[in-house]
């Protein structure tokens, strides 16, 4: 299944803008948003290595289609992946940016967390 069109869907109008208004309160900078809005209680953003690899994700679920019990497949995780690989590419046109998936709930993990490279 491409999940692309479903993750796009789930954050051009939420999570996209809130990003997108740290990024800039932060002169456009990944390392500078992630060091001040690092950690909240839904969200948290790490930076690894300044400006090329950084670890974020959540510390539960927080797909709204798993929360209502209608997905337990962690092959749906992938739509998580496609929506931060979508918001990041949104923030850094022109970047190369892979984002892997580290574990999820859904895959038995304690959490769901994501390593991202900036090309």
């Amino acid at each position: 299944m491409d999940y692309r069109p479903k993750a796009i869907q789930c954050v051009k109008d939420t999570v996209l803008p809130l990003q997108r208004r740290q990024f800039e309160a932060c002169g456009c900078s990944l390392d500078a948003q992630y060091k001040t809005y690092g950690r909240s209680e839904g969200f948290f953003e790490a930076v690894l290595e300044p400006g090329r690899v950084y670890e974020m994700g959540y510390p539960r679920c927080v797909c709204p289609e798993v929360l209502q019990g209608t997905v337990t497949c962690p092959s749906h995780c992938e739509c998580s992946r496609q929506s931060i690989l979508y918001i990041l590419q949104e923030l850094l046109p022109g970047k190369e940016i892979s984002v892997e998936i580290l574990e999820t709930v859904l895959q038995g993990g304690n959490e769901c967390r994501f390593l991202v490279h900036v090309l």
